[in-house]
């Protein structure tokens, strides 16, 4: 789900995956390469995989939760909330927007799940009301209608693992749960449970005061992308695509999604974008994944000042670091501009990789709170 870990009973500190470990794949996160657009085209894979199929719409959730963790405790914390689950990227990913009312006040978080057709399992991530930036993937798959995920996380300072289950599927109902281990995986301590039911009809909740810096772009739009095919090697070459950008108000407009198709002589490229506002910093972090890796990048985190929007994150390219800067710009009614350019001397010199020029096609929100 959306919330969990110790998010609700102050932050736990993500660290390094254990997928190698437990479930025997990479979780290296997607390098500035996987926003170089000569990586992007999607080969022949298999169908991202319909395992989130049965959560789509809408559930009442009851919510059980251990007081303390990996303490003995056998106190449990009873409480009520809703999650709304959707298809996102054509089913190639799903997103969940979760709400309650526990001991400690209103949880608000969100959930991104994206099918890596490598690995041939899931990756999932989330953000809280109060961070506004993703956590670190917990990665794992279905067997037998039943999803178990891990990572490796620090816990009160000391490592442990994170396991998720969801399980007892049926078309109006299913069980999640999560546990620790604090001995490599020997012995797991349950210490979230939450039982969902579908709902029939829906019922407004509590919701966040709007962002409004990328109201701008919600909508339906035209693509015409320029890129570089080999940064940072002193290329002249560029390559052409078009195709349609579709930009999605989430999460009362304190997230937004955006999709993008293109296509040209050099291939296929379908992008996905998730912004997420963090209310402490005022600024946004943009993650980025392709169709070809199905795994977020690094994100690259800045604001708008004056109508243009600058956005910076540190990432490796071939082997060595590099500096990324996004930027936004020529903002209007209907047009605006994209342009990704790389750094490998610190920030005094800047190459521009990547240029896309986007003209409205149709306004309006695809967001809000229907599946």
């Amino acid at each position: 789900m959306a919330i969990h870990k110790g998010h609700y009973q102050g932050h736990t500190e993500g660290v390094r995956s254990i997928a190698a470990i437990l479930l025997a794949a990479s979780l290296a996160a997607a390098p500035a390469g996987a926003r170089d657009p000569s990586r992007l085209e999607v080969q022949s894979v298999s169908n991202p995989q319909s395992d989130f199929d049965f959560l789509f719409g809408r559930w009442d959730v009851h919510n059980r939760r251990l007081k303390e963790r990996l303490k003995g405790s056998t106190r449990w914390d009873e409480f009520e909330g809703t999650v709304v689950v959707r298809p996102v990227w054509g089913g190639k990913a799903n997103l969940d927007e979760y709400e309650a009312e526990g001991p400690a006040g209103h949880i608000q978080a969100l959930t991104l799940r994206l099918f890596d057709p490598r690995s041939q399992q899931w990756s999932i991530r989330w953000a809280t009301s109060e961070t506004g930036t993703l956590d670190v993937a917990m990665i794992g798959s279905f067997q037998d209608g039943r999803g178990e995920f891990y990572d490796q996380e620090m816990f009160e300072g000391r490592s442990i693992y994170v396991r998720f289950i969801w399980s007892a599927i049926t078309p109006t109902s299913c069980r999640w749960e999560q546990a620790f281990s604090a001995d490599g995986g020997k012995t797991w301590e349950t210490n979230w449970i939450m039982e969902l039911s579908r709902r029939t009809s829906a019922a407004d909740g509590e919701t966040l005061p709007r962002q409004h810096d990328f109201d701008f772009e919600f909508g339906t739009w035209k693509t015409r992308l320029s890129r570089l095919q080999h940064p940072l090697t002193g290329s002249s070459t560029w390559v052409e695509y078009e195709g349609t950008t579709v930009v999605r108000e989430i999460w009362n407009g304190r997230a937004n999604l955006v999709e993008l198709e293109v296509e040209g002589p050099a291939g296929r490229i379908e992008g996905l974008s998730l912004r997420l506002y963090d209310p402490r910093a005022r600024q946004w972090s943009l993650n980025f994944a392709n169709r070809a890796a199905g795994v977020m990048s690094p994100p690259t985190i800045g604001e708008f000042k004056n109508g243009r929007g600058e956005f910076y994150s540190q990432e490796t390219l071939d082997g060595r670091a590099i500096l990324v800067r996004f930027v936004i710009s020529n903002i209007t009614a209907n047009a605006c501009r994209f342009e990704q350019a790389f750094s490998d001397d610190g920030g005094k010199t800047w190459e521009v990789n990547w240029i896309a020029t986007d003209t409205r096609v149709s306004s309006g929100s695809s967001g809000g709170n229907s599946p």
